[in-house]
């Protein structure tokens, strides 16, 4: 099945159902602790992997992340950075605004971002765990990019799949996108009756006992 038919499926979920399939089929991916850093909405897409780390020398360089915005020619993409120290931003508002031109979905950070009300003013979502206003400049660099990444505990790597929404983040690698997505369809019509069933004054300790999520394998 093509890209764009996969992203358009997983768009239809939120990562709480996607994190249950993936629960179910004993696949790492669901993340704790990568969140919206303004009230951005869902962000669905492909990610492009960045590395960073501490800078080793006063040398002059390129500024992080610019050379992976630069080379962005798809409207599919999510940039997942990670590397960085949680007190120095990894993210500012000139970044957002190259992304945001050159049609990139949204940052996922396992760190943090300044300058948020920069992204949240032009519409761009950024995810991560917190704030600062600690400048990377002379402090972090870009080491790498497009290679496996340790994001929040979870390996990912580049093209693998990212939704991203108030709950959390959840990355889903290529080679599991086709399963995942036809359980979390499942999962999610297993839940559409369930709540129909508790709203219809059905027990809810009948409706939420194991063996009915269990019946979701069936």
């Amino acid at each position: 099945m093509p890209w764009p038919d996969h992203l358009a499926r997983l768009a239809e979920f939120d990562t709480n159902t996607v994190s249950d399939a993936l629960d179910f089929l004993q696949i790492p991916g669901a993340t704790y602790g990568l969140r919206p850093l303004w009230n951005c909405p869902k962000i669905v897409g492909r990610a492009s992997t960045i590395e960073l780390g501490p800078k080793p020398d006063e040398k002059p360089t390129v500024h992080l992340i610019s050379p992976v915005i630069d080379a962005i020619t798809t409207n599919d993409r999510i940039l997942v950075i990670g590397g960085g120290p949680e007190v120095v931003s990894c993210w500012g508002d000139i970044l957002a605004n190259a992304a945001k031109f050159k049609n990139i979905r949204g940052s996922v950070i396992d760190g943090a971002s300044r300058d948020i009300e920069g992204s949240e003013s032009i519409g761009y979502p950024v995810f991560g765990k917190g704030v600062t206003m600690i400048s990377a400049r002379n402090r972090i660099v870009q080491v790498d990019s497009g290679k496996p990444l340790q994001i929040a505990g979870v390996t990912v790597r580049e093209d693998d799949y990212v939704i991203a929404d108030r709950c959390g983040t959840v990355f889903i690698a290529t080679e599991h996108i086709q399963q995942v997505l036809d359980l979390a369809e499942r999962i999610a019509r297993r839940q559409q009756g369930m709540v129909q069933a508790v709203c219809g004054g059905r027990s809810v300790a009948d409706v939420m006992h194991d063996k009915e999520f269990e019946a979701i394998r069936a």
